[in-house]
């Protein structure tokens, strides 16, 4: 057995040497299926439909302050209990990627009006996609190739015509179809929701084909999102105003009443002194005083609510307000040719060595 050191690094330097002069030999292999990839990348750059980003941050900012603490004193005589007049439920922003996601919120999205070039009227979302937005060459080599099992199984199933529209709810089930759900899968994917729990924004991303109708869906998003999570969040305040303020008017018919009760009877019975008209006006006097009181004490409660409506109405910060983009976002048509390239390159040079294996393989075997 031959230990010798110099005999191995003179082995080795000559397996290098053997490599380096491979890697020369199959340099065509390697130009070649460099070229060809860069031909695919140069298609992909060059038919790859452009896309537009808008964005926006904004930051919710919500009170804490508890207002009409000290009318306790109304719940008994009106029959209240407002637990001091504490506002509604807070929805963390952490929730808010979930809203998005809701059917409720998505149905309104299909329907939102954007502007589109060649098109000489806004429509929606829902109206573009089913009617104007074309496939594109990638998008229908992808639908005839990597797609055409789903294609073939779709069209042997047939489309569902039992399926409801949306529009059909019925005692809040929702039904949605078949065209809606695939919708539904493209607006999540051009839209991105992110929630910064260090620092307390929420950021709104939206990828679209063209700028302006990028900013107008990322706009309706903010929105939306805004309208929703207020609504939340006052609902439990609203009801409380409402029955209030439902309670305030029939006590105001009472105190009426009783007000008009005492002032007649005071009318009619200037001179008398008797007992029995003594009694009877201090029995209404009573009555109008207890019918004054809960009136007044339920007019404070009134404005006292309508307060705690707007300090629990949530408040949002916009840092980053929606732009419309100047520049697309993508494709990246350089980096796609870069990539292609160096894909190219290193398959070739793969195959060019597992060839050389391989030959050397059955060379020793032999």
């Amino acid at each position: 057995m031959n230990n010798n050191p110099e005999h191995s690094n003179n082995n080795d330097e000559i397996d290098l040497l053997e490599l380096a002069k491979t890697l020369w030999a199959g340099r065509r292999t390697v130009i070649k299926y460099t070229i060809i990839f860069a031909c695919i990348g140069l298609f992909i750059a060059i038919f790859t439909p452009k896309e537009y980003t808008a964005k926006t941050i904004m930051v919710p900012q919500t009170s804490g302050t508890k207002v009409g603490g000290s009318l306790g004193g109304l719940a008994a005589m009106a029959g209240i209990n407002l637990g001091g007049g504490a506002g509604g439920e807070v929805i963390p922003p952490s929730l808010y990627p979930k809203i998005v996601n809701s059917i409720p919120f998505k149905l309104e999205l299909l329907q939102t009006k954007l502007t589109f070039e060649g098109i000489d009227h806004p429509v929606t979302y829902q109206d573009y996609y089913e009617n104007y937005h074309k496939i594109g060459v990638l998008g229908g080599i992808k639908k005839y190739t990597i797609g055409l099992p789903g294609v073939i199984i779709e069209a042997i199933k047939g489309t569902n015509h039992n399926i409801l529209s949306s529009k059909n709810i019925n005692e809040n089930i929702i039904t949605i179809s078949q065209e809606e759900e695939k919708l539904f899968t493209q607006l999540m994917s051009q839209i991105i929701l992110n929630y910064s729990k260090k620092d307390g924004y929420i950021g709104i991303t939206v990828r679209m084909p063209e700028a302006l109708s990028a900013a107008q869906l990322a706009r309706k998003i903010q929105i939306s999102l805004q309208k929703t999570v207020t609504q939340f969040k006052i609902e439990k305040t609203k009801s409380q105003l409402q029955f209030i303020e439902e309670r305030f008017k029939e006590v105001e018919i009472e105190f009426k009443d009783k007000q008009a009760a005492l002032a007649s009877f005071q009318d009619k019975n200037l001179n008398l002194i008797t007992s029995r008209s003594q009694s009877r006006k201090s029995k209404l006097q009573v009555e109008y005083n207890l019918a004054f009181g809960v009136y007044s004490e339920l007019a404070k409660q009134v404005e006292t609510q309508k307060i705690q409506v707007k300090e629990d109405t949530p408040l949002f910060t916009i840092i980053e307000p929606v732009s419309v983009p100047n520049f697309k976002s993508s494709p990246k048509r350089g980096l796609i040719i870069i990539i292609w390239v160096f894909a190219g390159a290193f398959i070739g040079v793969l195959v060019m060595f597992l060839n050389y294996f391989i030959k050397n393989y059955k060379l020793k075997k032999n």
